[in-house]
């Protein structure tokens, strides 16, 4: 790989002028600077990011930590930050944390070192190190879905709780009064706010929660295949169930026609997120559809305009879901 050195003895100029010509930070005869940039050309020179970075204190990169990289719904995220974040002129580093608290400590250092202007967070739990982690460091940080308790910093979320209500007033205005759960896990928050949700609209249709009808689950197929065997093991089997992501669904389809269950003529499913795969599963998926490239767009710009103006007033923006209805539901048979 070509030096600034290299270019610089070509193009018969210094280093200095050299470096003057790329970052555009000085005057440089019309002369020296077509020498210069016919050299570059010819060598393929390559300027130093890091080099860059040092003298300017910026890279124009941002890091990105998600806690489950197999996850559709993290990808069509994630699409939506590198859209903005390329036309407002930043990178991305993508990290996952495998919903493991030490990797995710581990990788947050590793951006840190790598010397990103902002951090892009979907947590995996809270806890003392992580708060500590991001409470040490000054770097401008957007939390993505999940606060972290006793951390300032810019909050971009989907109203969760809403869109459990509305998952369960559809299945209950059906006609559905044995309706099922299955959630992700207590600790997160997200999860946490479908519950919520879903225990809202129960109680405001004036239906009997049981505690068998909710499970907690690992927002993963496998986890929601599990959940609905245990959910038609039952003697009174629900006959609709509401799953707080796609991929738990899908897998609970599975498991609903290894056991012969037909949807949605015995079982109404209706899942949450509105991945690519929602629309292609069989039957095609109901769904609550998260605005995912409005969240990722939106985090980008937010953290973008934090780097640009630390001063600015803490921002939290809640995006709204929408119900999107396929052939997974229908009303109960009896």
């Amino acid at each position: 790989m070509a030096t600034m050195k290299q270019v610089a003895e070509k193009a018969r100029v210094s280093t200095t002028t050299v470096s003057h010509v790329i970052n555009n930070t000085r005057v440089v005869s019309d002369d020296a600077r077509e020498r210069v940039l016919s050299v570059i050309k010819e060598l393929r020179y390559i300027p130093s990011a890091v080099a860059r970075s040092l003298k300017n204190d910026r890279t124009h990169t941002l890091g990105m930590m998600i806690p489950n990289n197999s996850n559709p719904y993290f990808a069509e995220v994630i699409q939506g930050i590198e859209d903005a974040s390329f036309k407002l002129g930043y990178n991305i580093i993508l990290c996952n944390s495998d919903d493991d608290p030490k990797k995710q400590a581990a990788y947050i250092r590793v951006l840190m070192e790598k010397r990103i202007d902002g951090l892009i967070l979907v947590p995996s739990g809270s806890d003392e190190e992580l708060t500590k982690l991001l409470a040490d460091e000054g770097i401008p940080k957007v939390l993505v879905d999940r606060e972290v308790a006793g951390v300032a910093a810019d909050l971009i979320e989907a109203d969760h709780v809403q869109g459990g209500y509305d998952a369960t007033r559809y299945l209950i205005g059906l006609g559905h009064r044995r309706i099922a759960c299955v959630a992700g896990p207590d600790t997160l928050l997200p999860s946490g706010g479908r519950v919520t949700g879903y225990l809202r609209a129960l109680a405001e249709a004036k239906l009997e929660f049981r505690t068998e009808y909710l499970i907690h689950s690992d927002f993963t197929s496998q986890g929601g295949f599990n959940a609905f065997k245990q959910l038609l093991a039952l003697p009174e089997k629900p006959t609709a169930i509401f799953v707080s992501n796609d991929l738990m669904a899908i897998g609970g389809i599975c498991a609903a026609n290894e056991a012969g269950v037909k949807i949605p003529q015995q079982l109404s499913v209706i899942g949450y997120d509105d991945i690519a795969l929602a629309s292609f599963s069989t039957p095609p998926l109901t769904t609550i559809a998260q605005p995912k490239h409005d969240i990722g767009q939106l985090t980008a710009q937010v953290l973008v305009a934090r780097i640009t103006n630390p001063a600015l007033p803490l921002r939290r923006e809640m995006l709204r879901s929408q119900l999107i209805v396929r052939q997974s539901t229908a009303k109960p048979e009896n």
